[in-house]
């Protein structure tokens, strides 16, 4: 119960909050964006250089308050970034005209009337749907309560949305859609407003923030990938020792302890005991072995990632061809992820693909280790939630990296993987 109110009273104080910004893009940004782009004009007459400053500085203020507005409704920091007046900007016709020069040449100048426009549009459309679906559903709801009868009688038939509404009938059906329209917007309320300033942070950052917003968001996301991908691999190795080799070691200890009770009972049983034992240690230690490689394959470690992919294809059950170009060796970190990514599309290759040959290619160039891999197969290899491709693209993608897969139907499949490393 205390969550639905709480949802209840965000979706309409994001009714309010959008009435309110779209009320502002719809009267004050329109306003000052006329206003501002007709003293602009008028800067050649002479006029505009005493009014555009005014204006101009109207525009960043109020686009200061959306910043604000941002800040405090939704969390979404916009920063602003404007250049300081140059000396002797102050006072006079001279210091105006200097003061018009510096805002016309300070790039946040043009990024706020650029806001305006967008804001006009884009930015009031999005904020007006809130309090539009809320106030559409409760319209719904009412007309069912018994306005479709002062409203038919007005009108004649009255469409809301898609539904005629003639008769009582009608009304109720209007009021499943009017709460359908409030259920959307109990849901979405939120996240529409967050979409507002998202778009007024489109326009009024600065390109090298937007760069670094949209940075530090795949950083978070690629780090969050590794912590699972991470855990995920702990998992398996505990998994791995606890049902193999730890077993195994567990019924050697037990059957040492058995043959030293029968060593001199029943040397023939003991013998046998001794022998399965030995086993159980040869067994052991080739699980342990397995385990260690798929962790860090030593053959990575001691000859490189060109050997250790040939290592990988010839394991395979199909014929495979293997290209390696490369001067050096990249840092281990990038090696173990390119490494089992192969493996992986290799891997995905053999089981799905339905090919009988394969090619890598693996080599460096423009700060780049690219791989490619390729199979005759039937083709549809797509990356998708779940899928293989998915968990290559996101070990990569802690390294920077990208994934392209091409696989038209009929085949052939190409995957190609790009890190950006330097090789020492």
């Amino acid at each position: 119960m205390d969550g639905a109110m709480a949802r209840v009273r965000a979706a309409l104080v994001a009714g309010a909050q959008g009435l309110a910004l779209s009320l502002m893009g719809y009267t004050a940004s329109i306003v000052l964006s006329v206003f501002a782009w007709l003293s602009i004009a008028f800067i050649p007459l002479g006029i505009g250089v005493l009014t555009t400053p005014y204006l101009l500085l109207r525009v960043r203020a109020y686009a200061n308050g959306r910043r604000s507005l941002a800040a405090g409704w939704s969390e979404v920091r916009i920063p602003a970034r404007y250049a300081p007046f140059p000396p002797g900007a102050e006072g006079g016709l001279i210091g105006q005209a200097r003061r018009c020069r510096a805002l016309l040449r300070d790039p946040a100048t043009w990024r706020d009337l650029r806001w305006l426009t967008v804001d006009t549009l884009a930015g009031a459309t999005v904020a007006v749907l809130v309090p539009g679906l809320l106030a559409e559903g409760v319209f719904g709801v009412l007309l069912a309560l018994g306005l479709w009868e002062p409203v038919t009688g007005a009108i004649g038939t009255y469409w809301y949305a898609f539904v005629p509404v003639a008769g009582q009938g009608t009304a109720l059906l209007a009021a499943a859609l009017g709460c359908v329209w409030i259920t959307v917007a109990l849901f979405t309320g939120p996240l529409l407003i967050r979409t507002h300033f998202r778009i007024a942070r489109s326009q009024l950052a600065p390109a090298a923030e937007r760069e670094l917003t949209r940075r530090v968001e795949q950083l978070t996301e690629t780090r969050r990938d590794a912590v699972d991908t991470s855990a995920a691999e702990l998992r398996r190795i505990e998994r791995d020792l606890h049902d193999g080799a730890q077993a195994r070691l567990v019924a050697m200890g037990m059957d040492l302890g058995t043959i030293e009770a029968l060593v001199e009972k029943d040397p023939a049983k003991a013998r046998e005991l001794l022998a399965q034992a030995r086993r159980s240690s040869a067994d052991a230690l080739t699980e342990l072995r397995d385990l260690v490689r798929g962790i860090h394959p030593p053959v990575l470690a001691e000859r490189g990632l060109g050997d250790a992919v040939r290592a990988l294809a010839l394991r395979l059950p199909l014929e495979g061809e293997v290209t390696v170009e490369l001067s050096g060796r990249a840092d281990a970190p990038v090696e173990s992820a390119a490494y089992f990514a192969v493996s992986e599309v290799l891997t995905n290759a053999v089981k799905h693909s339905g090919a009988d040959r394969l090619w890598v290619d693996v080599h460096h160039a423009d700060g780049m280790l690219r791989i490619a891999v390729t199979d005759n197969g039937g083709g549809g290899a797509v990356v998708g939630a779940g899928s293989g491709l998915a968990g290559v693209e996101r070990r990569l993608g802690t390294f920077d990296g990208v994934l392209a897969v091409s696989s038209p139907a009929g085949g052939p499949t190409m995957v190609t993987m790009e890190i950006p490393c330097e090789l020492s």
